[in-house]
């Protein structure tokens, strides 16, 4: 970990976003940040048909769905061999995909699968290498909506073929995952893209060229609070490669899953609305507390993160432990350990003494005073406001 992360780890960190005026690229697919709900975080390998349906029905009882939340994606270990043809089958524990397919669109979500370019999946499952085309027809035919394409294995492939050339085998990963891209394609279904491979080669510069509609921006989040923050913050810089259609990933929620404080969620989650990241749930959606379920569920704001601009927060300056970022709504995150007052000073970012405020955890209009809006912010916390004139 480098210094300055270790510094910011239990720094006060103000953040602060600010209303473009630019106009949006349009694009039909992935057009907002991905919402749904991933497997792995709660059942790993042991993820089945029937957790899959549940989960799809807790979605919908729960008002996730609702909400926004629309895709359920298997992750890895849903392989099995593939047949004499080469065609991928599913193991014992999806006994028919297309029905389980059909199951999730009558609920009015849809479905999403795992794989990788290599031989192996990252627990040893079937990979697609030298199947591309042919998994590709299989997720089409089965009705999938969204692939997870995971490097794994692939990164020995990379190696020996390019004989330790960094160059060489970076030209070999990207070609990879632009093959997996035109097989989704030739398939003529409209199936979301999304690239595993941790940022490395800075993929958010290169991912739109081989068809991501988003893209790991980081190895694996976990559900720690210095973890969390280390990742959220650390997407300064980025900003410029998100819009609608293609996504910087900082991976998945962890709210819910219990390793934090709840106000340690609510900055988890304010930061990826803020970074109009895709928010994929990985806790247990048969065992949501309603605190868990009001920080997923809040309107206002899941209405950041699917802001139609698709305009990623960004820092625009930092002073100390003190930084400003650009976005269309603004907000405060406070890392230290103690609550602080964070105070946002509207001409300092573009507004005019007169500007409307609205808190949007606590869903109520609030006033500044002199140009002036404090508020406290607990420990490890957050504040989010909607700024307009």
């Amino acid at each position: 970990m480098s210094l300055r992360h270790s510094f910011f780890t239990a720094a006060l960190s103000v953040t602060v976003f600010i209303a473009p005026s630019a106009l949006a690229q349009s694009s039909t697919l992935a057009a907002t940040p991905p919402m749904g709900w991933n497997s792995w975080n709660r059942f790993a390998e042991k993820v089945s048909d029937a957790d899959v349906r549940a989960a799809a029905d807790a979605l919908v009882s729960s008002g996730m769905r609702d909400a926004g939340y629309i895709y359920i994606n298997i992750d890895d270990t849903w392989e099995g061999k593939r047949d004499a043809n080469g065609v991928i089958q599913t193991n014992s524990k999806f006994p028919d995909m297309k029905a389980l397919a059909d199951y999730v669109h009558s609920k009015g979500l849809k479905l999403g699968i795992y794989s990788s370019p290599g031989p192996q999946t990252c627990a040893n499952y079937e990979g697609s290498y030298g199947h591309e085309e042919q998994d590709a027809k299989s997720y089409a035919a089965w009705g999938i909506d969204y692939l997870k394409y995971d490097l794994c294995s692939f990164r020995k492939i990379m190696d020996e073929q390019s004989q330790g050339d960094p160059q060489k085998a970076f030209a070999i990963e990207k070609a990879a995952y632009e093959k997996m891209h035109k097989a989704l394609l030739a398939t003529g279904r409209p199936i979301v893209y999304s690239l595993c491979q941790y940022g490395w080669n800075n993929v958010w510069e290169w991912g739109p060229e081989v068809g991501g509609n988003l893209w790991r921006t980081t190895d694996d989040i976990n559900d720690h609070y210095a973890r969390m923050v280390d990742i959220g913050f650390s997407q300064a810089g980025l900003a410029k490669y998100a819009g609608p259609g293609h996504w910087n990933d900082p991976d998945m929620l962890e709210v819910g899953n219990g390793g934090m404080t709840n106000d340690e969620y609510r900055q988890h989650m304010t930061l990826w609305v803020i970074l109009a990241a895709p928010l994929l749930a990985g806790n247990d959606l048969s065992k949501m507390t309603p605190e868990t379920l009001a920080l997923l569920t809040n309107k206002e704001v899941i209405a950041v993160d699917q802001d139609a601009l698709g305009k990623q927060g960004d820092r625009v300056s930092a002073v100390g432990p003190m930084e400003i970022w650009a976005k269309p709504l603004s907000g405060g995150a406070n890392r230290a350990d103690t609550p602080r007052s964070i105070t946002l000073h509207l001409r300092e970012v573009g507004f005019s003494e007169n500007a409307k405020l609205r808190d949007l955890w606590q869903g109520k209009d609030v006033s500044a005073s002199n140009g002036a809006y404090t508020v406290l912010v607990p420990a490890h916390g957050a504040a989010l406001l909607k700024v307009s004139r």
